[in-house]
């Protein structure tokens, strides 16, 4: 596990692992890894610099430093509906970060029920996204990266 829950100032539960995702859904390696590999398609999916999605390569990329990660923490600010589905569930949060800044991120359909409760306006919340190479550039003809939640934990009770 890359988050260090054992460090935080208030109590945290992991809610998200792509690992154990990933082990439920082994069709979303395949279609990954597939569109990776589909030389017809030169501008979609991931590049494969750092081995193929959820291949022991990459996930060896990711643990030996290889692959750019980011940890990001910070408190709820709303959550809502989005998308065009008509829910009334909310399944997504606004979060804002220590360092001010502010980020829209999904509260995942495979969240155990009981802890979909936990993301409440005050929560923190603490993320490790990879970020993986894509095939296409962007517009400036740079590298662009896809950024992939790895892992995700919300704490307990309300920070604030």
């Amino acid at each position: 596990m890359l988050l260090k829950l054992e460090n935080s100032k208030v109590p945290m539960q992991l809610v998200y692992l792509l690992s154990e995702e990933l082990k439920d859904n082994p069709e979303q390696i395949v279609m990954t890894q597939s569109l990776t590999l589909d030389k017809s398609r030169p501008n979609m999916g991931l590049k494969g610099t750092n081995g193929l999605f959820g291949s022991k390569e990459w996930w060896n990329s990711i643990k030996q430093g290889k692959m750019p990660l980011l940890h990001v923490s910070g408190v709820i600010t709303r959550t809502y509906v989005a998308g065009q589905d008509p829910s009334s569930v909310d399944n997504a949060f606004s979060l804002l970060l220590d360092d001010g800044s502010e980020v829209e991120e999904s509260i995942y359909n495979y969240i155990n029920y009981k802890d979909k409760k936990l993301f409440q306006k005050g929560a923190k919340v603490e993320i490790i996204y990879a970020y993986d190479e894509l095939k296409r550039r962007n517009h400036n003809g740079e590298k662009a990266y896809l950024d992939i939640v790895l892992e995700m934990a919300v704490s307990l009770e309300p920070v604030e």
